[in-house]
């Protein structure tokens, strides 16, 4: 029996990596596609080491339309892409917007080029809550009104959702999904993937585990005078895992879905919102380590709260998130402490 062949963009990094381990335990061949710009080669020995088998990975960047196209010509009979691969730093894209827009927009748009001409139909786009701005109400919902972008790293998702939206009105439209995610945190049980930033971190997860294993003097807390219960920012922290398990989930509705729906979008995440000292005290409560972290001005682009209204991801995806956020901080500091023995 074949395999269903998937197209993993980005599949060497956090959120890609997870959700392949999750593809090839459903059964799917994954083709990976990853520039390695902020991922590392080592993922795949990880992934080998879960699922027993080391899928097949092609380092090309997507801005390369002739190196993309060549690519999906090798693989021409994928049922299915996911597209992950993009900058995804907030404060990043604050200061290189230019980066963003060509990187973020660019690669989708080959990306579909190339699907279109090998008849590959179905799409999942890795999205973002970044997309409903500073939301006047919360929970968000798939119906909460898409506001002002706070940085020119969510203002890519929209456009990208936008470009989604237009090629879904098209006679030779490809069918898609774009998963709205919220803050992904936690790392794979077995501790043989996990977070893997270069250079200094961008999320908070990474900067915590760091700050606790010595490799980061302390951790900065971007603001302490939100109007939240204590002064932090507030995120709904969904385990990497679950959020894996949303893609098969959408997988699984483009395969068997009949309707003439081309184009649809779903919030991913726990429906709980967390302050960011919540998640330092569950670290500290699961790891027994006291972080040493200092309370500092805001950082330009972050919104003040945001956490999900999951209806509508349960009941048309079938799907609920599993891990709890003591889950989701003991499987990240198991993840950095295995990093530690690698060293």
């Amino acid at each position: 029996m074949n395999q269903k062949k998937v197209i993993v963009t980005g599949g060497m990094g956090y959120i890609g990596s997870h959700t392949t381990v999750a593809l090839i335990e459903g059964g799917y061949k994954v083709i990976i596609i990853d520039d390695l710009s902020n991922s590392d080669l080592s993922t795949l020995d990880g992934i080998e080491k879960i699922t027993g088998i080391r899928p097949e990975h092609y380092q090309i960047d997507l801005k390369n339309s002739v190196e993309t196209l060549r690519t999906f010509q090798e693989h021409n009979e994928a049922i299915a892409v996911i597209h992950f691969a993009a900058l995804k730093a907030v404060g990043e894209s604050v200061n290189l917007p230019l980066q963003y827009y060509k990187n973020n927009l660019l690669s989708l748009i080959n990306v579909m080029e190339a699907m279109k001409q090998m008849n590959i139909s179905k799409l999942i786009f890795s999205s973002s809550c970044t997309v409903y701005g500073q939301a006047k109400e919360l929970p968000v919902s798939e119906s909460s009104p898409i506001l002002k972008a706070n940085s020119p790293y969510g203002n890519t998702k929209q456009v990208c959702e936008e470009i989604l939206m237009d090629e879904a009105q098209t006679d030779t439209s490809i069918r898609s999904i774009s998963l709205r995610y919220f803050n992904p945190i936690g790392a794979h049980p077995s501790a043989f993937i996990g977070e893997l930033p270069l250079g200094v971190p961008n999320n908070l997860m990474p900067f915590i585990t760091q700050t606790a294993a010595g490799i980061r003097q302390e951790l900065k807390v971007f603001g302490s005078d939100y109007n939240t219960a204590d002064g932090t920012a507030v995120r709904d922290y969904i385990h990497v895992m679950d959020l894996a398990q949303a893609h098969i989930a959408a997988m699984n509705k483009l395969i068997a879905d009949t309707t003439d729906k081309k184009y649809d979008f779903y919030n991913v995440g726990t429906g709980n919102g967390y302050s960011v000292l919540e998640v330092i005290k569950s670290f500290e409560k699961m790891s027994g380590k006291q972080l040493n972290y200092l309370l500092t001005e805001r950082r330009a682009g972050d919104i003040e709260a945001i956490y999900a209204a999951t209806e509508k991801s349960s009941a048309e995806l079938n799907w609920k998130p599993q891990y709890t956020l003591d889950n989701m901080t003991d499987t990240a500091w198991r993840w950095q402490q295995s990093l530690g023995k690698k060293a």
